[in-house]
């Protein structure tokens, strides 16, 4: 078994040396052989130029396609891993058309394993190991249910922008221009614009910190994805971002220049915000970043908080990486071991819900951060 790792980019090195350094067989492949070898050509010679041909000669039955490409080439690539009878990993979200393969995953007998990063990935661990615990000690028919899940990389050392680039800010802001549909007190709340939802959320750490959330794509699919029962009545399901405290009234120029721009000439002025932001906001060579994530689980039953706990993690980036990269790619790498071990069944997943592989995962991440924890706010 070969693992084709395709893309060295920010967020991939950590995972990748990950594997290297276990002894895996892996093949890296980079648009750029030089950039490759610059971060890895210490623990492989394996590396090679990436085209689509050239991984397409390459890859055999049996091996692993992982890709840390832009999320709009993960369809093909996984179509090409279906047709070597090899499975393919990414961190990305599960679009439609990576869905639509499930039955040509199970004909091929194939692992099509997606949303291992961090958001989505670690999120969806701390959410299945939330659900399960809550199943297994207190769940009943009828108790009001409130989830939410909240994550976001921001700067350690704050600056009076509230948040700092790690590459092109052009993401950023045309997410920006997304709207968003969560549930709130038992209604669907469809949000056209992030700002219009900024909420303060007071997060328990060690040292208690208040930050700002909004909701973030749409929530509602995940209520099935994590398995809460139909019979719960659930009120609040949010998955969203987060930013430092004052990342709202900071923003607000650059929230009312985004609400007006639109067609080709809005595109091309997003371009020039971005490259401007890229020039003031950028992180510095060796500057520390820092990944907050709390996933949050309350039940109520007759009136009265029966159930709540909460997964907390802080993590700062340091020598091995940035926080970022290290819990994006680390999952890839724990989730391409646990398919080469046959510990995931042929089909299309996001991250898994194995009580025994999320344990094992959480254990490793909580490894990277400086804090993580499960929270119980009962006692």
């Amino acid at each position: 078994m070969t693992i084709h790792w395709i893309g060295t980019g920010l967020s991939a090195i950590p995972g990748l040396r990950r594997l290297l350094q276990s002894g895996a067989d892996v093949t890296v492949w980079n648009r750029t052989e030089a950039k490759a070898r610059a971060e890895v050509g210490d623990l492989t010679d394996d590396i090679r130029a990436y085209s689509f041909d050239a991984l397409a000669d390459a890859v055999g039955k049996g091996d692993i396609i992982v890709s840390m490409l832009p999320a709009d080439q993960h369809v093909e690539l996984a179509k090409l891993a279906i047709a070597k009878g090899a499975h393919f990993v990414s961190s990305s979200y599960v679009a439609p058309e990576m869905a639509a393969l499930e039955e040509d995953a199970k004909e091929a007998g194939v692992v099509l394993m997606n949303e291992v990063g961090l958001d989505p990935g670690i999120d969806h661990l701390m959410a299945h190991d939330l659900v399960a615990d809550y199943k297994l000690q207190a769940a009943r028919p009828g108790d009001v249910v409130r989830f939410t899940s909240y994550c976001g990389g921001v700067p350690k050392h704050p600056n009076p922008f509230r948040y700092k680039f790690s590459w092109s800010p052009l993401g950023v802001l045309r997410a920006l221009r997304s709207p968003s549909k969560s549930l709130r007190g038992g209604a669907v709340r469809d949000v056209a614009r992030p700002w219009d939802a900024i909420e303060p959320y007071d997060a328990p750490l060690p040292v208690p910190e208040r930050f700002e959330v909004y909701p973030n794509r749409d929530s509602l699919p995940f209520i099935r994805q994590y398995g809460f029962d139909p019979d719960w009545d659930v009120q609040d399901f949010v998955r969203g971002t987060l930013r430092l405290k004052g990342w709202q009234q900071a923003w607000s120029p650059v929230f009312a220049e985004v609400e007006t721009l639109s067609g080709p000439e809005g595109d091309d002025r997003l371009r020039e915000m971005a490259d401007q932001f890229w020039r003031d906001n950028a992180y510095a060579s060796g500057e520390p970043d820092r990944v907050v994530l709390f996933v949050a689980l309350r039940a109520e039953r007759d009136g009265k908080i029966v159930w709540d706990k909460e997964w907390v993690l802080d993590a700062h980036g340091d020598a091995k990486g940035s926080a970022m990269a290290q819990l994006v790619s680390v999952p890839v790498s724990m989730a391409v071991q646990a398919v080469a071990d046959g510990r995931v069944a042929p089909g299309v997943h996001a991250a898994p819900d194995d009580p025994l592989l999320v344990a094992d995962w959480l254990v490793e991440i909580g490894e990277i951060a400086q804090h993580m924890a499960k929270v119980d706010h009962l006692r």
